[in-house]
């Protein structure tokens, strides 16, 4: 009865009261003193309310008198939840009297943990970026694409990114009497968010539309592709001092929890759409970190590390390809399918995609794998395509082929913003949407080549607990 008033009363701090366990996790405790004396010795575990900073007790073990290595026989039964980050925290205490009120017994030390921590499956996790746009080059055709050119904003509209932008289109003569065409307006924070249903613009010719009823305009432009400057605060790259961008949050309220899942903590992590040093060569597969022999970073920080770092390096550049980045994962996929290992590949992208086809084929082809493939599509584009990978509602298909498996899930990030402005509020909403499937993900694959779970391992004190407590 205890445990069970214990258990509830985990639900009236979860700001969004959305929780369904997954399946229920036996914790069995035990210290290891590096000293010699005796203590009767109590345990305390707390948990952490998603989004919050606040602990609340979760149980006691029973009191164990007079010895250096107690291993306490009382359990303590958690539902886990594999899309959250469940923090853990492990108090002792030299229980001096009978009371059960805690603060009566002296304090010996305590540690920390996740719940995933605990349960470490050998997942690796790969993340890739997108980075910005900048136009392909054709000219002198019935559909131009103009050369790329640079809007020095600051001079021009004094750093204004809604100041209004009027273009003028002319039919270009060799002898400088250009013939106008027409004109439209807009401003740089439209321009700057690249190809989407609003950067199409009319050009009206005001003479032609005053004169002929049936006038509707004398052409369209559509804004294909558009590169930022990382340093600009219209960029969604921009590294304010005052908050993370949208890259950095996607990554991180991913990145913090499926990371427990992987042993050694080191993570591949690729840039996709940028001109590289020293002669400029476009990449849609770079090591952020700048090392092709060894792309790994170490840990979540160190990925974010070596993502802010390349934004000083290489060129943003376009269009956005995803299928070459998939194909790369799913290579290394291919060479472990005995079960031992589960990849899981995190796209963060801005733009809308470029090879719609061939990733399709790519994710057809991957869906016989052991991955599964999150997108988060950041800023304002339309992202409607991206809808056609996550296979929910229709299998994705490629030259008649189905998908062998569901192993996409897009979710744009805009979806997740706390309107408040709590950042821990909307990355935990965001990493519990997008790793809600994995796990049936993982079962689906294990399940279609009949790898059984490994035999449970024999009980043992938890090496992370015997080092600080």
């Amino acid at each position: 009865t205890q445990s069970s008033e214990m258990m509830a009363s985990i639900g009236e701090f979860d700001p969004l009261n959305t929780r369904v366990p997954a399946t229920k996790i036996e914790v069995t405790v035990s210290c290891r003193y590096e000293i010699f004396f005796s203590h009767s010795v109590l345990v305390v575990l707390y948990l952490q309310g998603v989004g919050t900073k606040e602990w609340r007790e979760f149980g006691r073990t029973e009191v164990i008198d007079n010895t250096r290595n107690p291993d306490f026989v009382r359990k303590f039964v958690l539902d886990f939840f594999f899309e959250e980050k469940q923090n853990l925290r492990f108090d002792v205490y030299n229980v001096d009297s009978r009371s059960c009120n805690i603060s009566k017994h002296d304090f010996l030390g305590q540690t920390f943990c996740t719940l995933g921590e605990i349960i470490v499956p050998n997942i690796l996790f790969i993340v890739l970026f997108t980075i910005c746009h900048k136009t392909e080059v054709i000219k002198n055709t019935l559909n131009p694409v103009w050369q790329p050119f640079t809007i020095p904003v600051r001079a021009l509209c004094n750093g204004d990114y809604d100041r209004t932008v009027k273009v003028d289109v002319y039919d270009w003569d060799r002898d400088g009497r250009h013939d106008f065409i027409g004109e439209f307006t807009t401003s740089y924070r439209e321009l700057s968010r690249g190809q989407n249903q609003f950067n199409v613009y009319e050009v009206l010719n005001p003479k032609k539309k005053g004169k002929k009823k049936k006038y509707i305009n004398s052409g369209t432009v559509r804004v294909c592709l558009s590169s930022c400057n990382p340093s600009q605060p219209t960029s969604l790259h921009y590294m304010s001092p005052y908050q993370m961008n949208a890259y950095a949050m996607a990554l991180k309220a991913v990145g913090e929890i499926i990371q427990d899942y992987d042993s050694d903590k080191l993570f591949p992590a690729y840039g996709f759409g940028a001109k590289l040093p020293p002669d400029g060569k476009i990449s849609h597969a770079f090591p952020l970190n700048g090392d092709g022999d060894h792309p790994n970073c170490v840990g979540i920080e160190g990925v974010l590390e070596a993502y802010f770092q390349s934004l000083r390096t290489v060129q943003l550049y376009g269009p956005t390809n995803f299928a070459p980045v998939i194909n790369k994962v799913a290579n290394c996929a291919a060479e472990i399918t005995d079960g031992s290992q589960y990849f899981v590949l995190l796209m963060i992208t801005d733009g809308v995609i470029s090879d719609m086809v061939q990733t399709k084929e790519a994710v057809v082809n991957a869906a016989s794998l052991p991955l599964s493939i999150i997108i988060v599509g950041v800023g304002p584009a339309e992202f409607d395509a991206m809808e056609e990978l996550d296979g929910d509602e229709v299998r994705v298909s490629s030259r008649g082929r189905l998908a062998e498996r569901d192993i996409v899930q897009f979710v744009p990030f805009r979806d997740y913003v706390d309107r408040s402005g709590n950042q821990v509020l909307s990355m935990a909403r965001l990493a519990k949407d997008v790793l809600a499937e994995i796990p049936d993900q993982l079962l689906s694959f294990m399940k279609s080549r009949g790898i059984e779970p490994r035999p449970a391992l024999s009980s043992s004190p938890l090496p992370e607990l015997h080092r600080h407590i």
